[in-house]
């Protein structure tokens, strides 16, 4: 786990986080990691899995599709790149 010092904060917004966390029954550093992490990792993000779900889902894509695809993949490992 990282540790995160804030500095500088204002007096009037320590206050307003204390009250915010008691209204939420939670500590003041809880109520932080709280507002971080609806900050950074909004509900309404895409995710990579459900947007390629909804992809496939749009295409018609069948895990039969998916199977013939695999069956003619180059399982060859790839040659690296020369900048030569």
């Amino acid at each position: 786990m990282v540790a995160v010092t804030i500095r500088n904060l204002s007096d009037e917004a320590h206050r307003a986080l204390k009250v915010r966390a008691a209204q939420h029954n939670r500590s003041a550093e809880a109520e932080m990691r709280a507002i971080l992490e609806a900050a950074v990792r909004p509900e309404g993000r895409v995710r990579l899995g459900t947007a390629l779900q909804e992809i496939g889902r749009k295409h018609d894509i069948t895990n039969a599709d998916i199977e013939a695809l695999e069956q003619v993949r180059d399982t060859r490992p790839a040659e690296p790149m020369k900048f030569e």
